[in-house]
């Protein structure tokens, strides 16, 4: 490893440490669901006195600095999204980890859930939504995201539903969401969805409140623009890139 190489890995570390992450508190169900904005595809919630993160992934957040997981939600198994150092840090011989059949290995066993399952982890309803592409492909035409392999979660604190989409398009599973009052939909290509898909979906299902996330390079206020006239979802740009 050259010197600039282990420069640059000790900035990220550093940043990764150092980073001041965001939160918002929303009101779900009379109880407030606390949202904690780590970075890319990784969120943190707390709720009635638990702990859940969704894909925690150590370059995001100084996990040693972070509360222990009553609960882990992982969408699937690629890197950005499955980290076995981070779940280390935070998983406890209590903590409840649900997860797609892709993350078993890995992630060191749990409760898998197949698209469509449902589940009572923790006194929380959690559905597994199917997370795929439709249209984005890799060489030989082969999807980035495979349909029946990884998972978006519908989390349900009481009667507040908050939709998570892991790796996905705007899919008609997706569209047909209801009832949902907040929801996280990725949108950075070529993996996921452009502006104008995550505009598409949210116009469909209609959720409250709008997080784009895992948005790398895409400039978020493109969907702001899109939605404009939606005047019953508000969009809510947050640092996670």
């Amino acid at each position: 490893m050259s010197w600039i190489m282990v420069v640059l890995l000790a900035v990220s570390l550093v940043s990764a440490a150092e980073k001041e992450l965001e939160m918002d508190v929303v009101k779900v169900d009379s109880n407030d669901l606390k949202i904690t904005f780590i970075g890319h595809g990784t969120l943190m919630f707390e709720y009635q006195g638990k702990v859940i993160h969704v894909d925690p992934v150590s370059r995001e957040a100084d996990y040693t600095k972070l509360p222990k997981a009553d609960l882990i939600l992982l969408t699937h198994e690629h890197g950005d999204h499955l980290d076995p150092k981070a779940l280390g840090l935070i998983r406890t011989e209590q903590t409840k980890v649900v997860l797609s059949q892709s993350c078993v290995e890995r992630a060191g066993g749990g409760i898998v859930m197949k698209n469509g399952d449902v589940q009572t982890v923790l006194g929380l309803k959690i559905e597994a939504v199917p997370a795929y592409n439709i249209v984005h492909m890799r060489s030989g035409n082969q999807p980035y995201h495979p349909k029946g392999v990884g998972n978006g979660y519908v989390i349900n604190f009481g009667k507040g539903r908050v939709y998570i989409a892991g790796d996905t398009e705007n899919t008609p599973e997706m569209k047909a969401l209801k009832n949902i009052d907040i929801a996280f939909l990725p949108m950075n290509l070529p993996y996921t969805m452009t502006p104008e898909m995550v505009a598409d979906a949210a116009k469909a299902f209609q959720p409250k409140i709008l997080y784009p996330y895992h948005y790398g390079q895409t400039d978020p206020n493109e969907l702001v623009k899109l939605l404009k006239d939606s005047e019953n979802i508000e969009v809510r740009i947050r640092q996670m890139q």
